[in-house]
């Protein structure tokens, strides 16, 4: 009778304990991080909830724990106090299984490396190509801005052109790129990040070219609703 009790004890234990660990694992290390708060968010209804906290005093590993129903965008924010709430909030796309992510209090977002989420990669890689198109725009300002000064209109309408080219490249590219990867929930989110300066057109294109499971997921059925509602603006 003891030995039956023994056991139905281990299986109570260990059914406790697979309910309490989510099918997605967050671990790392903010390096410099002595003390504070950790918070784990996500967008709900477009209002951003913490879904876990950790007070971190002393070591700066952390770990979270938590379920998702399909790969979605999420935060890691930090509480810095120094008045500068853009340097404290890191996004990530979250995927089930294990994702580690490894960061420096100093450079909370700069130094960030994330592992564990195919989503994370290609969204990283789209980031980095994006940010030549950015930074090639703010050189085309910076000399618009010094030929106007100097009073030489030709050339800073000239630039103008330049730089609504680099605009127009920076849109095809995110087309090309959204299309490369219909395959992953990315797709339909970068699309929406992006929506206001693509076509209907373009939008439509992308929308039939998601495979079925990713038309269904958060952000397919995100993207669908949006073109419904663009197509009936315009229609009145």
């Amino acid at each position: 009778m003891k030995k039956i009790y023994c056991l139905i004890f281990a299986v109570l234990f260990m059914i406790s304990c697979s309910k309490e660990k989510g099918n997605l694992q967050i671990t790392g290390n903010v390096k410099g991080l002595k003390k504070g708060t950790l918070y784990l968010q996500k967008i709900n209804d477009t209002l951003l909830v913490n879904i876990d906290s950790l007070t971190v005093d002393g070591k700066s590993d952390f770990s979270f724990s938590t379920n998702i129903e399909e790969p979605e965008i999420m935060f890691l924010y930090l509480n810095k106090n120094d008045g500068n709430n853009l340097n404290d909030r890191l996004e990530f796309f979250a995927e089930k299984g294990l994702m580690t992510i490894n960061t420096t209090y100093d450079n909370f977002l700069a130094e960030a490396k994330i592992e564990g989420s195919e989503n994370q990669k290609i969204y990283e890689n789209y980031k980095k190509m994006l940010s030549g198109f950015s930074d090639k725009n703010l050189n085309y300002l910076k000399e618009q801005l010094e030929a106007r000064i100097k009073g030489d209109t030709l050339k800073a309408d000239s630039i103008q052109k330049l730089s609504d080219k680099n605009l127009l490249r920076t849109y095809q590219f995110t087309i090309t790129y959204v299309l490369q990867h219909k395959n992953k929930e990315i797709a339909p989110y970068i699309t929406l990040t992006k929506a206001e300066n693509i076509t209907i057109k373009y939008l439509d294109s992308i929308n039939n070219s998601l495979l079925p499971e990713i038309a269904d997921s958060k952000y397919g059925k995100a993207l669908k609703d949006y073109i419904k509602t663009v197509k009936e603006k315009n229609n009145n």
